[in-house]
């Protein structure tokens, strides 16, 4: 991946090719992040659907691969005692963590009530949506990214464009990553709202990938995959 090159020694093997993505280790550092007491194996394996084998080899390479993350340790009596909460970021984590928030600074849960019409059968789906920094350029019809988030156990996804007054549907008859057609001022006034109560600013040319899934984790997955191919 373009944008994350320091990532790529992780998928490198003489043997086996690893059964996680980009996707999945992107999710991870997010993840450690929010989890700064420790995040164990199990707790990894549940919120990236993966398998236990596959979550013990992605642990195994951030650590020992990438140094990305190290074991839990906590004070204790004096002594330093090695705690069962799993793993947090190292410093080289920290540097990544903050280079994936700089490209997606918002990856949040969507209300399927605001935002319904933007998806396929609202009444089974689950949303995630995130903003991708200054990406509208590398958009092209957003089939690449529906497709991104289908493979990753998604029902779609669905790209909007910030074109500096507002937020748009992608139309791209012009050439200009900027043309497209205005969605409405309810859900307009939501992403913004989203935006502020994070204190984060729409900057011209960001997008926001809208994800949906059975349920929540599989939105969220599909909404980062989607986003991925933008990086």
């Amino acid at each position: 991946m373009k944008d994350f090159e320091e990532l790529d020694p992780l998928f490198e093997s003489k043997t086996i090719k690893p059964s996680f993505d980009y996707v999945h280790v992107i999710l991870a550092i997010l993840l450690f992040g929010d989890n700064p007491e420790g995040l164990g194996r199990y707790r990894l394996k549940e919120e990236l659907i993966i398998g236990g084998g596959t979550a013990k080899s992605l642990v195994k390479k951030l650590k020992e691969e990438g140094g990305f993350i190290e074991v839990h340790v906590k004070n204790s009596n004096n002594k330093q005692q090695i705690k069962s909460k799993g793993h947090v970021l190292t410093e080289r984590g920290l540097q990544i963590l903050m280079k994936i928030k700089n490209k997606i600074p918002l990856l949040d849960e969507g209300d399927v009530s605001s935002l319904k019409n933007f998806i396929i059968n609202s009444e089974i789906s689950k949303l995630y949506y995130c903003l991708v920094r200054g990406a509208a350029d590398r958009l092209k019809s957003g089939v690449e990214q529906r497709d991104a988030a289908i493979r990753l156990g998604g029902l779609g996804a669905t790209c909007l464009i910030y074109n500096g007054n507002e937020l748009l549907f992608p139309s791209f008859s012009s050439g200009q990553e900027n043309y497209g057609v205005k969605i409405n001022d309810k859900v307009q006034l939501y992403f913004k709202t989203k935006l502020v109560n994070v204190n984060i600013s729409f900057e011209r040319g960001d997008v926001i990938i809208i994800g949906s899934g059975v349920n929540i984790r599989k939105a969220r997955l599909a909404a980062l995959n989607a986003a991925l191919t933008l990086l």
